[in-house]
């Protein structure tokens, strides 16, 4: 593929009855770690098809790569450095962005590949793209700047991510979020809504909420109020999950924190409004590993509202994550995790071996737990979960659920419940063996949304066929 030299001279001009052939500007795009980095990566392509650059498919076709980088993990940093490393050596012109791209890892980053353009950091679009304009300026021709209402996405067309506010209020001792991505800064909740419908109005068929603290929305900003359909609307948590189950799609809410507030968002689950699912990063369930990580210690109460949550959606799916091996853990901690894994029935759950990311306060508490322990630990509550993960999706066998689906093939389809975000969670397969239901100009298709006969369930997917149309 010819890189663009940018002269007008290059410029194909047809006959008369045809519009001009351009050699656009292209841009590679990287993008690792998690969604939020995600939709930072989306709304840098979305200004830069805005003005005219095209997105390649591979090192050698671009004119300059982006590569958006994860720095939360001693792990992550790695893989972002390797990549980093892999677009330099496969193209040479290379922008880094991302969470990786400040205070030391910064200069690390230009240590070790002194040839990058440029190193911005997380949510800093305006630079991003300043700097791709540097490294190949734009080509200044209506016929180039096409770009969605909706923006560009790197997610299936039938579901997307809405993030609402960037940063985080808390100081995990174990994290280093809110020195990466600053404090708490939410999105007037008009905006949020506005965006919500250009999606819906586009096709897409789930939104996931996504933040670094989603039930904290509206706190930095005093819940200001903005117009949605005639009405002032406060940013604040219930009101933004109320008003997106009115778009008739299914919502899927991340990251949320078990305040107090939570509670009134369940009835909106059991009325069948957003989806019945909270992932809640819980952490741990020892008072005293949580208290030296600064997280929420009352895991007796917070079993008892779980409880009591299910009472209200007995449908609700929680999932979470924990950290084994952190500063300091005992056996009988981790014993104390095990017991509350029984007693809590998440639905679905992740689990990390602790970290010593740099700058991170845990890593001043000592007492390092030694690497075979964690391995064993991790094992051992893995272990344990998948147990408990078999039991809950033993008792969907032959129920009928409804489903989404992601994705179509000549062997049936690949499918999620209500229960399942994408990547993350389970999956729910459709056989072709089903017949008719499964491809074919009577079949189902990438979005559409579909009720299905459970048949089998092993420790984290179901199997099943395909029945009435649930709607899509």
């Amino acid at each position: 593929m010819t890189k663009n030299s940018q002269n007008p001279q290059d410029l194909a001009i047809g006959s008369d009855d045809e519009l001009p052939t351009l050699t656009m500007p292209k841009v590679g795009f990287v993008s690792l770690g998690c969604p939020k980095a995600l939709v930072d990566s989306e709304r840098i392509i979305t200004k830069l098809r805005a003005d005219g650059y095209e997105v390649a498919p591979d090192y050698a076709g671009a004119d300059v790569v982006v590569v958006n980088t994860c720095g939360f993990l001693d792990t992550a940093k790695a893989e972002s450095l390797e990549a980093i490393g892999e677009a330099m050596a496969l193209n040479g012109r290379v922008i880094v962005t991302g969470c990786l791209g400040v205070g030391a890892d910064k200069e690390r980053i230009k240590q070790e590949h002194p040839g990058v353009l440029a190193v911005t950091g997380p949510h800093q679009y305006e630079q991003v793209v300043s700097a791709v304009h540097d490294a190949v300026p734009p080509i200044d021709n209506p016929f180039a700047a096409l770009v969605p209402p909706q923006g560009v996405r790197l997610t299936p067309r039938h579901y997307a991510y809405l993030k609402i506010s960037e940063g985080c209020n808390n100081s995990c001792s174990f994290c280093i979020i809110p020195d990466l991505r600053g404090r708490l800064v939410s999105r007037p909740i008009g905006n949020v809504m506005a965006e919500a419908e250009r999606l819906v109005a586009a096709g897409v068929k789930e939104l996931l909420v996504i933040s670094q603290d989603t039930s904290a929305y509206g706190v930095d900003i005093k819940y200001a109020p903005s117009r949605w359909k005639g009405q002032d609307l406060p940013a604040r948590f219930y009101e933004l999950a109320a008003a997106l189950g009115e778009l008739g799609v299914w919502v899927r809410m991340h990251y949320v924190y078990p305040y107090p507030h939570v509670d009134k968002v369940i009835p909106l689950m059991a009325e069948g409004k957003i989806l019945p699912y909270l992932d809640i990063p819980f952490q741990h369930a020892s008072p005293r590993i949580l208290k030296a990580m600064r997280r929420p210690g009352n895991q007796d109460k917070t079993a008892k509202r779980i409880a009591q949550w299910r009472e209200i959606c007995p449908e609700l799916a929680i999932r979470s994550t924990f950290i084994v091996g952190f500063p300091g853990e005992t056996e009988d901690d981790f014993e104390m995790l095990l017991d509350w894994l029984d007693e809590a029935q998440l639905s679905r759950v992740g689990c990390f071996k602790y970290e010593p990311v740099a700058g991170a306060k845990a890593n001043d508490l000592g007492a390092a737990v030694p690497e075979e322990i964690k391995e064993e630990r991790w094992h051992r509550f893995m272990a344990r979960q998948k147990q408990i993960s078999a039991g809950l999706l033993a008792k969907q066998v032959g129920k009928t659920i409804d489903v989404i689906i992601d994705e179509v093939d000549e062997e049936g389809a690949f499918a999620r419940s209500k229960w399942d975000a994408p990547d993350i969670d389970g999956s729910v397969f459709l056989n072709g063996e089903v017949g008719d239901e499964v491809g074919g100009e009577t079949g189902v298709a990438a979005g559409d949304i579909v009720s299905v006969t459970v048949e089998h369930a092993d420790e984290y997917d179901l199997w099943g066929s395909t029945s009435k149309s649930a709607g899509g």
